[in-house]
């Protein structure tokens, strides 16, 4: 075992509480209703409504339905300029502010890698219809940045603080928690509000098909029949504070996070490392940014994208330096939200490590011959969950993995 691993090093800088958190996902909206999917295994995935996909192989996703996401134009004076996924983050951004009592963010960090881009969608398509009549508004120009679906959702509680978007492809959301944990470990803020957005559109969707990344099944995480990805969409906020500056005020504090590692393969463009040697370096940088063995992680809540070549990339990884360790893959579940997937992850993370949860890894029968994984299959699990690392690995070979721990470990 490389020594970096000793736990004598100990995690330079100050402690990074996790205070607040909110969330919007196929699996429900809240918290309380995200954990009661997962304690009942509920899949989430359902065919596509919001756009024609009869010429598409997959025609599934996993959807976060528009009549819910109302609640969200009462904040906006003009709420027809809102995009679905700037509702998502009022919505997620409101239940989290509600917990996180007197904060005040300094800085906040965002992972996504669309935006608003249906709206982008409907600019274009009007200009090619060439008709005065389907002429576009230039509002939607002006509403599809990627940053605005979290100004309008800072606007709508009066926040002001400075906006940093992290875009790099999946591991975008994981990212944003990453470098906010490190702003807050550094010293330099007190303060800072993470998490990730992307909904569902219709070029992503059929991007995706195109590259026959996505599947015609059901979405198999880690199963060796596998045949791919389903999409999803949601947004997920989580509020970060110095532990100390925490307690001093008597925040209620939901976890700690400890620890947070990237790296990237660079091997290819859509593939990874088949080595594992990505995801590997992630997860051993982020054991080394929290001073804690292997031995010490208690459940990994796993990429796991039903793909056979990341699938089989993260598990040769998971396998090589843990023994046993309980894993599993939530996107079966509920679809792989990219920009969000890392940000809605942390959030099953935390519900895990708040209810001795071990979350579900659903339409599971058979693993890869060789790899020994833990799969927590198709059933939720309790067990003794103290310690959680979750991964998140995109395009291009970008990876990122945090870890979380229970203050009480």
């Amino acid at each position: 075992m490389p020594d970096f691993f000793s736990s004598s090093h100990g995690p330079n800088g100050a402690r990074v509480a996790v205070v607040a958190a909110g969330v919007v996902s196929p699996l429900g909206f809240g918290l309380a209703e995200t954990l009661r999917s997962l304690h009942e295994s509920k899949d989430c995935v359902s065919p596509v409504t919001t756009f024609v996909v009869d010429r598409c192989r997959c025609q599934t996703a996993g959807q976060v339905p528009d009549a819910l996401l109302a609640e969200a134009n009462q904040y906006q004076r003009r709420p027809e300029r809102l995009h679905r996924v700037a509702q998502m983050m009022i919505l997620a951004l409101k239940e989290a502010m509600a917990q996180a009592g007197a904060f005040q963010p300094e800085l906040t960090v965002m992972g996504t890698t669309s935006g608003g881009m249906t709206f982008g969608e409907q600019y274009y398509r009007g200009l090619e219809a060439k008709q005065p009549s389907s002429r576009p508004a230039p509002t939607l120009i002006a509403n599809y940045t990627p940053q605005k679906p979290l100004m309008d959702a800072q606007q709508a509680f009066g926040i002001g603080a400075p906006c940093q978007i992290i875009a790099n492809a999946c591991a975008s959301g994981t990212n944003a928690i990453g470098h906010a944990f490190n702003c807050v470990r550094s010293g330099r803020y007190q303060r800072v509000l993470t998490g990730g957005y992307d909904a569902i559109s219709e070029l992503v969707f059929v991007g995706f098909d195109s590259l026959q990344a996505s599947t015609q099944e059901r979405c198999r995480p880690f199963d060796s029949d596998r045949s791919g990805m389903v999409l999803g969409e949601g947004a997920a906020v989580l509020a970060l504070e110095n532990l100390e500056a925490a307690k001093r005020r008597g925040a209620t504090i939901l976890a700690e996070i400890i620890g947070y590692g990237i790296s990237t393969d660079n091997f290819h463009l859509t593939q990874p490392d088949p080595s594992g040697s990505g995801p590997l370096q992630a997860m051993e940088g982020a054991l080394k940014s929290a001073a804690i063995l292997p031995g010490e992680i208690d459940y990994i809540n796993a990429h796991g994208t039903a793909t056979p070549f990341n699938d089989a990339a993260e598990g040769k990884a998971i396998a090589r330096l843990f023994d046993g360790v309980p894993v599993s893959s939530t996107k079966g579940m509920m679809g792989h939200s990219l920009g969000a997937a890392g940000a809605i992850e942390a959030i099953i993370s935390l519900l895990a490590l708040q209810h001795q949860l071990l979350p579900p890894n659903i339409n599971f029968r058979h693993g890869d011959e060789g790899v020994d994984l833990n799969i927590v299959a198709n059933a939720a699990q309790t067990g003794s969950v103290r310690t959680v690392l979750s991964n998140s690995f995109g395009f291009g070979g970008t990876n990122a993995s945090i870890i979380l721990r229970s203050l009480a470990a």
